[in-house]
């Protein structure tokens, strides 16, 4: 079974940084792509950002300059961090991983940031 454990969220005022951690775990488990979602009240789900197991990245242009997706992906570990926050990235956070047709979810961490 794969579980996935998120960390890092909170609270933090516009412009400020936050880290947040994925890890997963699970018997012979290798990802190929892991990456964020995140979903703020009455908006639609955002895929804020990927990361394969060859090294590429892909990011929500609402993101792109200011997150950045790293890890180890071999190793089922990838963080996300977020420099110069905005009120508009509140949001709940999740994490994924993908291996062939399945994806896994982790439970979600809370990004609140205030103006």
């Amino acid at each position: 079974q794969v579980q996935l454990v998120e960390s890092g969220g909170g609270l933090v005022q516009a412009g400020g940084s936050l880290r947040l951690s994925c890890a997963a775990s699970g018997s012979d488990f290798s990802a190929n792509t892991m990456g964020w979602y995140r979903q703020a009240p009455g908006k639609q789900r955002e895929l804020v950002a990927v990361i394969s197991s060859g090294g590429s990245t892909n990011y929500a242009a609402s993101v792109k300059g200011r997150f950045t997706i790293y890890g180890d992906i071999a190793k089922n570990t990838m963080y996300l961090q977020m420099n110069s926050l905005k009120p508009d990235d509140t949001a709940r956070y999740q994490c994924y991983a993908q291996r062939g047709i399945r994806n896994y979810w982790g439970q979600g961490t809370q990004v609140t940031v205030s103006s």
